[in-house]
């Protein structure tokens, strides 16, 4: 049985992966999940969540910071999580609300980091400074072939009448992409107790269905709670 501090306590989940599996999507089906089973929860992004770090996220994204090398963008990237945690994620999770982040650090090892080249000893150092002690309880990986991954984006594009421009990211080669997903693969497997790796090639229906079997057995606290 659960103590009261257990039971109380609020959660931090992060969804990982590379472009196009469908993060933003799941996250917004948990969040309605998570409020149908009578839980407060919050729901941020990364780079973003605040007002410093969305500009953060402007300036990288537009591909301002590419000149600066992985090795710069991690330090960006490290600055507004800093804030991100301090204004938005600490302050919630001590008022007893849940946070769903669509990315954090993992974002940064797998794209500067292992995809990147920078040193593991310069990422290590950011995610200290930057996190102070709120890693995330559970990462749910949402893994998928870059190739199918693309071809739902550019589907995407076309049904809702849209540009396929691509960002910063999503302008890189499909090996590079191929690389990223090895490297999400390998932050999982490095840390089995917090990642989850789920298969995104599949139905929404079907993978929100697996994340929930995930996160409600993941907290104890979800048992015989229903989804939405």
């Amino acid at each position: 049985m659960l103590d009261a501090s257990q039971a109380s306590r609020a959660r931090f989940i992060t969804f990982e992966g590379g472009e196009g599996v469908g993060k933003s999507t799941q996250v917004k089906r948990l969040l309605a999940n998570l409020a149908n089973a009578a839980i407060d929860a919050v729901r941020t992004r990364e780079p973003g969540g605040t007002a410093k770090a969305e500009a953060v996220r402007s300036f990288i994204l537009q591909g301002r910071s590419e000149s600066w090398g992985p090795g710069g963008e991690a330090v960006l990237f490290a600055a507004a999580r800093l804030n991100h945690v301090n204004e938005l994620i600490a302050p919630n999770l001590a008022a007893g609300r849940w946070v769903i982040s669509d990315r954090f650090h993992d974002s940064t090892r797998a794209y500067q980091g292992l995809t990147g080249g920078v040193d593991d000893k310069l990422i290590v150092a950011l995610e200290t400074l930057a996190l102070d002690g709120h890693g995330p309880d559970l990462t749910i990986m949402l893994d998928m072939d870059p190739e199918i991954a693309f071809k739902r984006v550019a589907q995407r594009a076309i049904e809702d009448g849209l540009a396929l421009t691509g960002d910063r990211f999503e302008k890189e080669d499909i090996d590079w992409h191929k690389r990223l997903r090895a490297s999400f693969l390998a932050i999982a497997r490095d840390n089995p107790d917090r990642c989850v790796v789920i298969s995104a090639e599949q139905s929404e229906d079907a993978l929100e269905a697996a994340i929930w079997s995930v996160v409600s057995a993941k907290f104890p606290e979800l048992a015989g709670r229903a989804r939405a």
